[in-house]
């Protein structure tokens, strides 16, 4: 009789955080570590595809002959698209906006360290310990230049969020600050956990050009997105 197949590890409680936001707890189940916000799960190093093609795709989305396009992420997570971008030579300035100080300790100085390390070391790298939103409405006379590519990875994405203010970054007046943020030309890349036709037609009547969907299909379920967006225009 074969074996039967063993159960999943149960999760042990690595660190927990009150923020400003609320609860948020880093889990270990096996050789996987998982971030949990408000009681809901947020994600995982299991995998990590969506999070790399979050980079990639708003990447192969700029005109190949941009010069050290700046980037800004919107997450660290657990860290998997910041050390896809560090390991692309052709980004030049990444910037990482990260509102949990739990969240950047656990890579500066905890387990997501082994993801993340060496990216952090990169010249290139910066990371604001601010919350996006804000960040992205910061009026233009107050930030020196505008971005080549917005990575966002908030929440579950644009139609199931766990913090409710991150609600206002996929409506409209959110999404107008991100078209002021980004350079023309520049490329808004969006991961959500299923695919969204409202939300594109959101990026269209935003003024957006461009707007597709790229698939990662999981083993289960809806498949994880990535919405693409370009903002109008040449650089000067």
């Amino acid at each position: 009789m074969p074996p039967l197949p063993s159960a999943p590890a149960a999760p042990v409680t690595v660190d927990r955080r009150e923020g400003p936001f609320g609860e948020v707890v880093l889990r270990q189940r096996g050789e996987h570590f998982e971030i949990i916000a408000n009681g809901c799960f947020l994600m995982d190093t299991s995998d990590g595809r969506s999070e790399r093609l979050l980079i990639d795709a708003a990447l192969a989305a700029l005109p190949a002959d941009r010069d050290e396009p700046s980037l800004l992420i919107g997450g660290l997570g657990v860290g998997f698209s910041l050390a896809r971008a560090a390991a692309e030579p052709r980004w030049g300035r990444i910037t990482v906006v990260e509102r949990e100080q739990a969240v950047i300790d656990w890579h500066r100085a905890g387990p997501l360290a082994q993801i993340s390390a060496e990216a952090l070391a990169d010249p290139r790298t910066a990371i604001l310990h601010t919350d996006l939103v804000a960040h992205v409405r910061t009026p233009r006379e107050t930030y020196r230049e505008a971005y080549d590519a917005l990575c966002l990875d908030i929440d579950n994405g644009p139609d199931w969020t766990v913090t409710e203010d991150n609600d206002s970054l996929y409506g409209p007046a959110g999404l107008a600050a991100c078209r002021e943020r980004l350079a023309p030309g520049g490329v808004l890349a969006v991961w959500s956990a299923r695919p969204s036709a409202a939300f594109e037609e959101m990026l269209r009547n935003a003024g957006f050009t461009g707007v597709r969907t790229e698939e990662v299909q999981v083993t289960r379920g809806v498949p994880d997105v990535v919405h693409l967006a370009v903002r109008p225009g040449t650089p000067a």
